[in-house]
């Protein structure tokens, strides 16, 4: 990303970031609007952006809680097909929706964006990942499926929509048998495509991260879910057939419904010889949980660039500050290997001293940009 725009965002009237390609590093006092730039960036993916926040609540507001306009975030990237203009803001009718332009032209849906650009964050809110409930590891999982694979934005949204519609016609009591079962085809075939992407990733991931080698550690990944089952079991014709089979069995028993809306990431420590190896996740130390997901979203990366040909933008709120200086530059070193945009914020600049002059360097102060000479190498 060469330039980035933002107009109405949050704490942003206006403000233009002209950058390089190369790591981008944010510092500046809490609440100066380090975060809200990050976020800025993050809606240039599908979805709602690194805080899940109501489009409508991103808008600049004025005092007496009016908005003036609706925000938008527009930048300039590059990438194998040259110069991209892409774009995304809040719909002006008043209605919580996002529109979507790509080089000027308005596009259908938020995947057109994936095609374009790939973009995977870390913030602190997602420390307690492997704590929360299964749906935050699947949004964190389908986030890195989407940077590697621009269709899982599609499904997922064909998925919910199918899934939503269903939802309202058990809850209104509406008795349509031949609507029921369109809606349950649409269910398997997206449901059992969803999987097969989270699957074909996490397998890929295992791959990379078994040979993982330093600092950060490796790790084991796996999916949990009858619909992961049935797809490891059969042929994904048989998967989507038992799926629409178990998903008319739960609306005639009034029991909840299977797919890949249940499924659940596990992950465990993965380094032979560590006291942690084989241990869940959710059982290792704070420490140990961060190393795991930096190395989970290093090793997409890499895979990403791989297939794709380019590198994804990479957001990473406040991480230098709870690494150790060991781990630190290894993640500046695989930063800069893998020539990949991270974008990266801290109250202390002095954290980030590893990265030498390859790094760009603003201080954000009160919702302002102000550029910084590059550092001596070190």
């Amino acid at each position: 990303m060469v330039r980035l725009d933002l107009t109405a965002f949050r704490s942003y009237a206006h403000i233009r970031l002209e950058a390089g390609l190369g790591p981008i590093v944010l510092t500046g006092p809490n609440g100066a609007g380090k975060t809200n730039l990050l976020e800025a960036v993050s809606f240039l993916a599908p979805g709602r952006g690194l805080r899940g926040a109501k489009l409508s609540t991103v808008s600049r507001r004025h005092a007496d809680g009016t908005i003036p306009q609706p925000w938008a975030v527009a930048a300039l990237i590059v990438n194998p097909d040259g110069e991209v203009r892409l774009g995304t803001g809040l719909s002006p009718d008043g209605k919580d929706k996002r529109l979507v332009h790509v080089n000027g032209m308005a596009v259908k849906g938020q995947a057109a964006l994936s095609r374009h650009l790939g973009v995977v964050w870390l913030t602190p809110a997602m420390d307690r990942i492997f704590l929360d409930a299964p749906a935050s590891r699947r949004r964190f999982l389908d986030r890195l499926v989407m940077a590697f694979d621009p269709d899982q934005a599609g499904r997922i949204a064909a998925y919910e929509h199918a899934h939503r519609q269903r939802l309202r016609l058990l809850r209104d009591g509406i008795d349509d048998k031949a609507w029921y079962l369109a809606l349950e085809d649409t269910l398997a075939r997206y449901g059992v495509a969803i999987t097969a992407a989270r699957a074909d990733l996490v397998a890929r991931l295992n791959g990379a991260l078994a040979q993982v080698r330093g600092p950060f550690p490796g790790a084991v990944m796996a999916l949990a879910g009858e619909t992961d089952r049935w797809l490891a079991e059969m042929p994904a014709v048989d998967a989507e057939e038992r799926l629409r089979v178990q998903l008319a069995q739960a609306r005639q028993a009034d029991t909840p419904d299977p797919g890949p809306h249940r499924s659940d990431l596990v992950v465990s420590f993965g380094c032979p010889g560590h006291p942690s190896h084989g241990l869940p996740a959710a059982l290792c130390s704070t420490g140990e949980q961060k190393a795991l997901l930096i190395s989970i979203v290093l090793a997409s990366a890499r895979l990403q660039t791989a297939k794709r040909g380019f590198p994804p933008v990479l957001l990473l709120d406040e991480i230098a500050a709870h690494l150790d200086p060991a781990r630190r530059e290894a993640l500046f070193a695989d930063i800069l290997a893998m020539g990949v945009q991270a974008w990266m914020t801290g109250t202390d600049e002095a954290l980030f001293e590893g990265l030498g002059s390859q790094a760009q360097y603003w201080q954000v102060r009160e919702n302002a940009l102000f550029s910084r000479p590059r550092q001596a190498s070190f």
